[in-house]
């Protein structure tokens, strides 16, 4: 018998527990850049608009359902939390077989058609020890280009959901049993996996940048119709020269490694003696999908989509929490699990045009996190306002 074993740790999809690639950057000393002064003004401290915040929920045991599965002829056990939903299901089955979501087909589960990808497994009512048939085509490991990975967040996708405003919305959020499960499995499955580049240094703020669409255009990177440096949002490097004084820097994209590793290099974020230093780079392999029952999509179906969970950085390295962290990211919903510490700007798609030449947000945002530097507590600055405060500061 092929025996999953305890999947109790085991990610929501194939891939969540990739060891991130070993890389070296080379530091070398150099002159500052120009484009970016530290602004001559007083630092944030009272002047913030405080935001509610969300009251701890007490700690539910899970529940477990093991169940037993036959597929191309072998024998397989699984277990799964009853706060997981059917798409944690296919996902463990695709990490077992190989047989990604879309071609699986799922016999004897349950009466019936199988319940959508939301449906959450307690409410399917399995006794223990349930046997069922999968169906499907074992899929190659042949490697794809980012749109067509499996579970790949879609970085295309316009749609977004901004909770820095809904208290209850966050709260449900972050005391979904589930979600707090995977940011545990996330942290375990990365734990002694995370290649600090860079040293971490002490008494540094974190600014946690995402990379597509908000420090450069992806589409023409990928796709090679412009070379990477009129990719790059203009003033990149002038940008994170700025703020490295008071923040380590972190890159967490929704890519795979292959891809990230790829694109910093083409961008000269790593490993070529810039002013500046990259600490640490996350993947995609850490995000999970989420659901929300309060928010709805436009067929009345939970609002669904991928977090990147703060909690997980500040799991590894405890230096960094809630209080000198902030996520710089073009989709609020990827900070939906800490809305307060969320920078949304607008998305970089106008590369290789004037109106993309012409672009400015990083300047401003440079302005911006210069100014709340040292905020004693940097969730309790509302964020929404940010570009307000940059123009202010610019007089």
């Amino acid at each position: 018998m092929a025996s999953s074993g305890a999947l109790k740790d085991m990610q929501e999809n194939k891939g969540d527990v990739e060891m991130l690639a070993t890389i070296v950057a080379t530091s070398v000393c150099l002159e500052p850049m120009g484009g970016f002064t530290r602004p001559n003004c007083p630092r944030v401290s009272g002047e913030v608009n405080p935001l509610p915040s969300a009251d701890a929920q007490p700690e539910v045991q899970e529940i477990w359902v093991h169940l037993v599965f036959t597929w191309s002829g072998k024998l397989f056990t699984l277990d799964i939390a009853e706060s997981d939903r059917v798409h944690d299901l296919k996902a463990v089955l695709f990490s077992l077989t190989n047989v990604p979501p879309e071609r699986q087909k799922i016999l004897g589960l349950v009466k019936g058609k199988l319940p959508p990808e939301d449906a959450r497994i307690g409410d399917l009512n399995l006794v223990s020890g349930k046997k069922f048939n999968l169906v499907g085509t074992p899929e190659g490991a042949e490697i794809k280009d980012p749109s067509q990975l499996e579970f790949l967040p879609d970085v295309i996708n316009d749609l977004d959901v901004d909770l820095s405003t809904d208290p209850v919305a966050a709260a449900a959020y972050v005391n979904d049993q589930r979600n707090k499960r995977k940011v545990k499995e996330a942290t375990d499955a990365l734990r002694g996996q995370v290649n600090l580049i860079n040293p971490l240094r002490p008494g540094k703020r974190l600014l946690v940048l995402d990379i597509d669409y908000t420090i450069v255009d992806t589409k023409p990177l990928t796709s090679g119709a412009l070379p990477a440096t009129e990719c790059a949002r203009p003033g990149l490097h002038d940008f994170l020269t700025a703020v490295y004084e008071d923040y380590d820097i972190c890159i967490w994209s929704q890519t795979n490694w292959t891809w990230l590793e790829a694109k910093l290099v083409e961008l000269g974020m790593i490993g070529q003696g810039r002013p500046y230093e990259i600490a640490f780079v996350l993947d995609k392999s850490p995000m999970f999908t989420v659901f929300s029952d309060l928010r709805k999509d436009k067929d009345g179906r939970p609002y669904t989509h991928h977090v990147k969970a703060l909690q997980i950085i500040w799991n590894l390295f405890p230096q960094f929490n809630a209080k000198n962290t902030v996520h710089v990211d073009d989709l609020s919903r990827n900070f939906a699990l800490n809305p307060r510490n969320g920078i949304k700007i607008s998305a970089y798609k106008e590369a290789g045009t004037e109106s993309g030449r012409a672009d400015r947000e990083l300047r401003r945002l440079s302005r911006y996190l210069l100014h709340i530097a040292r905020t004693s507590d940097l969730q309790a600055v509302d964020h929404k306002e940010w570009r307000k405060v940059a123009r202010n500061i610019a007089g």
